[in-house]
């Protein structure tokens, strides 16, 4: 029995659930899960349905033909198939921070997190041992102002010959390229404090402190080419107050970061998020 996720966005328009569902049932399909929004300013559809496909004789390429060129042809929708049963691979961004590395693997380790990682990727040489501690492959790629083409170049080839799905910087502290962003729309995922761009530059939490902020938070989003302005997908918040310390800051803020971020890879990796625009529906 195949169990497949199906994404939908179009134009919002009568009979749009109705004609997914029987089409679903026409391919001898058992409907587990379904939701739907309709953003009304846009006039635009969502949907995420999941089912179980019960005829093993009827090629999932033929489903997805057959809903091509009938259902999506009809609505003009945009859609997307995935199989459940195929780990999306997920590549490792990280520099020397190794808060959020340590949280990922450790619920990769505990089959938290349906997905694979083949590879880390780092500009620095530091969290190696890590990566040798869960036994994943760890590869220094340098990326400097003098070495960026060929980094991008080393990147991209890893990533293809990896065969990666999606990417998470956790923690890494260099700016991507357009041309990987171009080559990875919407599967690029970052995490940072939400002090941007009140409290930039180097120590956020230090700034925070001197100007008495009283709720610290984080934030995970896709990449685009504007920094930091991507759809969000994640944030969360944790209050602080006078009595708290710099450190204090600093523990919370490096807590929320390790949360929100696997929760948002947690929801990418389910399929639970489709981008519009620059905007997210998240299905929880």
């Amino acid at each position: 029995m195949q169990q497949i996720t199906l994404l939908i966005h179009c134009k919002d328009q009568k009979g749009i659930i109705a004609a997914v569902t029987n089409f679903i049932l026409k391919v001898e399909g058992n409907i587990t899960y379904i939701d739907q929004h309709v953003d009304v300013e846009q006039n635009v559809f969502f949907m995420r349905l999941e089912s179980e496909l019960t005829n093993a004789s009827i090629p999932l390429a033929s489903i997805k033909n057959d809903f091509e060129n009938t259902i999506a042809k009809d609505f003009h929708m945009s859609w997307e198939f995935y199989n459940k049963e195929v780990k999306p691979k997920m590549a490792l961004f990280v520099s020397k921070y190794n808060h959020c590395l340590f949280d990922i693997l450790g619920r990769y380790s505990a089959g938290e997190l349906d997905i694979e990682i083949p590879l880390i990727i780092s500009n620095h040489i530091d969290l190696k041992p890590i990566a040798d501690q869960f036994n994943i492959p760890f590869y220094h790629v340098p990326f400097t102002k003098d070495d960026k083409e060929e980094g991008e170049k080393r990147q991209i080839e890893l990533l293809q010959q990896y065969q990666i799905s999606f990417i998470v910087l956790a923690r890494y502290m260099q700016i991507i390229t357009p041309k990987l962003i171009a080559l990875y729309k919407n599967k690029i995922i970052n995490i940072h404090h939400s002090f941007l761009p009140a409290f930039p530059g180097a120590k956020p939490y230090h700034s925070a402190f001197k100007r008495g902020v009283k709720i610290i938070g984080a934030t995970s989003h896709y990449v685009t080419e504007e920094l930091d302005e991507g759809p969000i997908i994640e944030q969360d918040i944790s209050r602080v107050s006078h009595s708290n310390s710099v450190e204090d800051f600093i523990m919370k803020g490096r807590d929320l970061e390790r949360t929100v971020l696997a929760r948002a890879i947690k929801l990418h990796s389910e399929r639970k998020v489709m981008v519009f625009e620059n905007k997210t529906v998240v299905f929880y």
